[in-house]
């Protein structure tokens, strides 16, 4: 059986363009017959997939022409296609592509001009190595637009922007979460490992938002329902917290308070941020804390809400309850802790004093007697008088 012949060149351009309709046509038949991801797209992407093999295969009679013309051969063939067909194609889907259009030429021109073997495998090499280039470059870019929105969303949160504006951006971003959120903040580390971090979140069923600002590192963290029932898994973030102090930088983690939803992580963020402002005033501040520990030295650094917690947690607790027990307290706080002193402050017995000072621990969670926990009490009680004297100032005024 005689070997078909080559073709100088010129006759080979003039016939390969010639046949460039026949070759589109087998292509778009053979992509019908051998890929169903292709069969099952809409008509509009169909097209637009018909339109990128056509494209390749000119492409291939213009760099069989001139190999060094083209460089970025997948470039030319991708630029005619609609930027969502390259985000609904994988590069997987691609390559199977470039692999159909190879095959119909090769079965095609080899069989016509055997000469032309070399030509299609160096294009078919080509045009991979450059799809994959055009993939690597689309991805690059969608990271560092991740990172924008995703910086814009934490500080959007910070700021406490409206629900809606916020919401949309959660979304463009894949938030899974539902639920709960709280804000951690805590030194940064050079290099700080982001992807460490997610995968830590992840096993926990857990997703975050991660801002690096400056020397700080501020993470949005929620729980991922575990089941297909959307039901919400019980973890605790300070559980989370302690697997996740390694990939910040030497210094105090503060957790903030876990608020009902990401619309309200503001409040979480402004209690972890003015928790993170006065660790410093702490002799020996640990490795960790829960920013609510910190409620009294926030309130002396002017933190409103830090304030009103203690007041709602301390002060109007005891007045509703008992103003017998808020006056111990308040006896039993300047006397210097003294239940002898107190005693007779109040013409009580001493067993008196201590039953009370029991049953202030059992009401507000914090105990009179230690040091660290009168000191927050103080500040409460305080606070609450002011309140009060405030507000009866009001009621004379008006």
């Amino acid at each position: 059986m005689a070997q078909p012949v080559a073709k100088p060149k010129t006759a080979t351009l003039d016939w390969l363009r010639s046949i460039s309709g026949e070759l589109a046509t087998a292509t778009l038949k053979r992509l019908d017959e051998t890929l169903p991801w292709y069969r099952d797209m809409p008509p509009a992407r169909r097209s637009a997939v018909g339109l990128v093999a056509q494209a390749g295969i000119q492409s291939f009679v213009a760099w069989f022409e001139d190999p060094k013309s083209q460089p970025w051969v997948a470039a030319d063939v991708f630029g005619i296609a609609p930027r969502e067909l390259l985000r609904s194609i994988s590069l997987q889907e691609t390559l199977q592509l470039i692999r159909v259009v190879v095959q119909v030429v090769e079965e095609r021109v080899v069989a016509e001009d055997s000469s032309m073997r070399e030509a299609v495998l160096l294009y078919s090499r080509e045009i991979a190595f450059s799809a994959a280039d055009v993939y690597a470059k689309a991805a690059e870019a969608r990271g560092l637009w991740d990172a924008r929105l995703e910086a814009l969303v934490v500080d959007s949160i910070i700021s406490g922007e409206q629900e809606e504006e916020l919401s949309s951006r959660i979304a463009a971003l894949g938030w899974r979460a539902q639920g709960a959120v709280a804000v951690i903040i805590g030194p940064s580390q050079t290099p700080f490992d982001q992807d460490a971090l997610r995968r830590t979140a992840r096993k926990h069923h857990c997703d975050v938002l991660v801002g690096v600002q400056g020397n700080r590192v501020l993470v949005v963290i929620g729980r991922v329902p575990s089941t297909e029932e959307l039901e919400s898994n019980n973890v605790r973030y300070f559980d989370v917290l302690q697997d996740f102090e390694q990939f910040f930088g030497p210094g105090t983690v503060v957790l903030g308070p876990e608020v009902s939803s990401i619309a309200a992580g503001n409040v979480s963020a402004k209690a972890a941020l003015s928790a993170f402002s006065v660790i410093r005033s702490l002799s020996k501040p640990p490795r960790i804390i829960a920013a609510d520990e910190l409620l009294a030295e926030r309130a002396l650094a002017g933190d409103s809400l830090a304030k009103a917690s203690l007041v709602d947690k301390v002060y109007r607790p005891l007045s509703k309850h008992s103003p017998e027990l808020l006056q111990t307290l308040v006896s039993y706080l300047d006397n210097g802790r003294s239940l002898e002193q107190t005693a007779r402050d109040m013409f009580v017995h001493s067993n008196t004093v201590r039953y009370r000072l029991k049953r202030i621990s059992e009401i507000l969670g914090w105990d009179p007697t230690g040091a660290r926990e009168a000191f927050v009490l103080q500040v409460a009680v305080v606070l609450g008088s002011m309140s009060s004297s405030i507000n009866r100032q009001k009621g004379k005024l008006e």
